[in-house]
């Protein structure tokens, strides 16, 4: 366990991810007061990433939950794993000399061998852990308040089986880009911290730890362009992952210099919609470099 912030960002950056003071203190806060942390902010700003990299700083396990429109409990929490049921029934019958016990029979098809466990069930399980329940603003109402529950009891009943408690509260990231806004009732329960875009020094920073043989040059040319594109009125504003694209598929063409040349070429690493590159071209790419 981190002693404070610092000590927390440096073990971060030992992974390869570089915080800035106030991501580390919420994380740090998280951990030392067992709640929940809500990270919400643009695409692309690092929020996955940072659960990722406290699993790998933590050494602890990393659990993953995808959030998307129609996720309901149970495809979040646990399902019974009805075929192995069904051979266990067939082999059982199989077996019968004529004396079965019908209730012992139905009692040993919901026991934890039968059970799947979800990602919401692994992590109370598999405590201490991180679990990660990424972009929460895809599900529903419903599920927000079924979240709310499991978050903060941590621990589950499973009708047929039992109850399932955390010995140790999972450490509980949840990201957010804000494509609608989460009900206060589960923002309450968690820490809250606004996800920024990196400032230039850090961005640059980013870069040249994620893509060592990338010349301080070009980095600070890629970074700075992307920070002008990330000022025009894009659809898809650029993240930290276009930025890293883009870096790399310069040095795939052993491009030393960002010019206008080498971004026309490849600026397919950085914009993903052609209306947003049909802009910058109006705008025109001197400007998009200019210093």
């Amino acid at each position: 366990m981190p002693e404070g912030p610092e000590q927390l960002a440096k073990a971060l950056e030992g992974t390869g991810y570089l915080p800035d003071d106030g991501i580390a203190t919420a994380a740090f806060l998280a951990l030392r007061m067992h709640r929940p942390l809500f990270c919400e902010g643009e695409p692309g700003t690092g929020k996955t990433a940072l659960a990722q990299a406290l699993a790998q700083a933590l050494d602890v396990p990393l659990v993953r939950l995808q959030c998307h429109e129609g996720i309901d409990a149970g495809q979040a929490l646990y399902d019974w794993d009805f075929p192995r049921q069904l051979l266990h029934l067939r082999t059982v019958e199989a077996a019968n000399t004529g004396d079965l016990d019908v209730e012992a029979v139905e009692a040993s098809l919901f026991t934890r061998r039968f059970l799947l466990a979800r990602p919401l069930l692994q992590a109370l399980e598999d405590a201490p852990c991180v679990l990660l329940v990424d972009e929460v603003d895809r599900a529903d109402d419903e599920f927000e308040a079924f979240l709310l529950e499991v978050l903060s009891e941590h621990a589950v009943t499973v009708p047929e089986f039992g109850e399932v408690r955390a010995t140790v509260p999972p450490l509980t990231v949840l990201t957010s880009n804000r494509t609608r806004e989460v009900h206060d009732a589960l923002k309450r329960r968690c820490l809250y911290h606004w996800v920024e875009h990196p400032d230039l020094a850090r961005e640059v920073a980013i870069l040249r730890r994620r893509l060592p043989e990338l010349t301080e040059v070009l980095a600070r040319q890629v970074a700075g362009a992307v920070r002008r594109l990330r000022e025009m009125e894009l659809l898809k504003p650029p993240g930290v992952a276009e930025s890293l694209d883009w870096a790399e598929a310069l040095l795939a063409l052993d491009r030393t210099v960002l010019d206008a040349e080498a971004a026309a070429r490849t600026l397919g690493a950085v914009l993903k919609y052609r209306e947003d590159a049909d802009r910058v071209g109006t705008a025109g790419l001197d400007s998009l470099l200019a210093s």
